[in-house]
């Protein structure tokens, strides 16, 4: 089903919008899956903790918008920014829709810009997906770009690398298969997987680990 999945995916990157194809992105670390495309994780935090939380999230799920918005702000202040965990994000594309979100938070080549949209994304998922239609939604990724500083120049060229677009939705798919992700929010805590959770219960398992 992943597998199948993945194709569709890969069709629909190739038809964003009127002609359009995909997104690319570089953050700051390299993974084997999808290096070769210039695929890179989304880090914050203190890279050398002992504690790696892992976040499987799409830009069109509801249930990760209120993540966001909700229990992530806590776990920023107390856990990332004070140096504590490491945290990755991985994009799930569950959708063309939030493949495309995913590849205009990535293009340019700035993890801090991509974890700003990130935030922008989420606070304004009802708005830029409103209507369902494409050419609409594609329009107003676009505009949030521009929003968050790219010029019509780096959406163009983030916008017609197919070859980028394949590498993310190949990337997408060998993670979600070895970490056996089938909803989102999911998360990794050193290894062990958790679906959505309280923000109390999320830092319970943290300080757990932390104090290992």
């Amino acid at each position: 089903m992943m597998n199948r999945r993945s194709l569709l995916l890969a069709s629909a990157a190739l038809t964003f919008g009127v002609g359009l194809s995909g997104f690319p992105a570089i953050a700051q670390e390299a993974t084997p899956a999808g290096e070769a495309a210039g695929v890179f994780e989304m880090v914050l935090g203190n890279p050398d903790s002992k504690v790696e939380v892992i976040e499987y999230a799409s830009f069109t799920c509801p249930h990760c918008a209120a993540f966001a918005q909700n229990q992530f702000v806590s776990i920023k202040a107390n856990y990332i920014d004070t140096g504590l965990i490491k945290f990755v994000y991985r994009d799930v594309y569950f959708d063309r829709f939030g493949l495309w979100a995913a590849m205009i938070a990535r293009c340019g080549n700035n993890t801090d810009r991509f974890f700003g949209l990130t935030e922008m994304l989420y606070e304004q998922q009802r708005d830029w997906l409103e209507g369902g239609d494409p050419a609409t939604i594609a329009s107003n990724l676009k505009t949030m770009g521009k929003v968050a500083g790219l010029d019509d120049a780096a959406i163009e060229a983030c916008t017609t690398d197919a070859a980028y677009a394949q590498g993310l939705v190949d990337w997408y798919t060998k993670n979600a298969e070895r970490d056996e992700i089938t909803s989102t929010p999911s998360f990794l805590i050193n290894g062990a997987k958790y679906t959505n959770m309280a923000y109390e219960d999320f830092a319970a398992i943290l300080d757990a680990e932390l104090a290992k």
